[in-house]
């Protein structure tokens, strides 16, 4: 079944134009099924780009699956237009009395500074606690992730001497962990961090396990069975062009940056990168909703008390 997204959202043209299926108010009105409902708190700085990014991933699922934009309430954002925030999105406070089937937290360029300089961290504290008791599954992105993991466990984040940036080969730890079914026993996931969690600095009591990891960029995948949450430390979810306009961002502002590692052919620029991680990003994603189906409970207010 499709996605539910509004139908003025600018998402929703590009989806169709990629044949993903939409679908509108009406149509959703007709089905009698209750639709999954997905939370995402979008702190990235292109939030149409991240919108379009997450609505293609879970629009490819077989469940219809109804999206609430969700932003920081005390964060005036810079990059995106005030009237599309205020058509689309909701603060966390209007919905904090809802229940969520699945709730994402995306990255945020905010990596470099500790977590407490953070001018919405505070929020973000009351957000993730509100996940324990309103949210069924939640899926953390990135810096989001990071975050998660030192609110929770107390997982410190470490600053790289230089910036892990490219496309970087992954390992499958567990086959049988239902978030990889279907996964090749290694795979490329793109990465642009400047800033790494490391498997031994994991507690051993916190019930998280790493079921993707790279030699070159360290854990990228967590989920922790107790909580119900899954940590993605990386971009799996990047379009195929987001780590070129990256790159080409910081070489117009003379800022010293490498070729991204193993994402255009030959090393060369002037060639069209190739999306080697598509089908695993559909892949997370398509088992990730498919867990959230399995287990949640019928009545949205049945969620919480874990």
């Amino acid at each position: 079944m499709p996605i539910k997204i509004p139908d003025q959202l600018p998402a929703r043209e590009v989806l169709v134009r990629e044949g993903v299926s939409v679908m509108d108010e009406q149509t959703a009105l007709r089905q009698d099924v209750r639709p999954l409902q997905i939370g995402l708190l979008n702190l990235m700085p292109n939030k149409i780009r991240t919108e379009t990014q997450f609505a293609r991933l879970m629009g490819a699922t077989p469940l219809q699956v109804e999206l609430t934009l969700v932003r920081i309430g005390n964060h005036k954002a810079k990059n995106t237009p005030e009237d599309h925030l205020i058509a689309f999105y909701q603060t966390w406070e209007e919905v904090s009395a809802r229940k969520f089937d699945g709730f994402i937290i995306t990255g945020a360029p905010v990596e470099l500074l500790p977590f407490e300089e953070v001018t919405y961290w505070d929020e973000l504290r009351q957000i993730l606690d509100w996940t324990t008791t309103n949210v069924h599954s939640s899926h953390f992105i990135c810096w989001g992730a990071m975050a998660a993991a030192w609110h929770f466990h107390g997982v410190p984040k470490h600053t790289l001497e230089k910036k892990a940036f490219g496309v970087y080969r992954h390992r499958n730890n567990n086959p049988a962990s239902p978030y990889l079914a279907g996964f090749s026993d290694d795979f490329a996931i793109p990465v642009s961090r400047w800033t790494e969690v490391r498997g031994a600095e994991i507690p051993s009591g916190s019930g998280l396990e790493v079921l993707m990891e790279s030699d070159e960029t360290g854990p990228c995948l967590l989920t922790e069975a107790k909580g119900n949450r899954l940590y993605m430390l990386n971009h799996i979810e990047y379009d195929s062009t987001s780590l070129k306009e990256e790159y080409d961002r910081d070489v117009a502002a003379g800022t010293p940056v490498a070729v991204p590692h193993e994402y255009y052919p030959r090393d060369d620029p002037s060639r069209p990168p190739l999306n080697r991680w598509r089908s695993h990003a559909h892949l997370l994603f398509g088992n990730w909703i498919n867990q959230v189906y399995q287990t949640t409970p019928y009545e949205l207010e049945d969620i919480g008390g874990r």
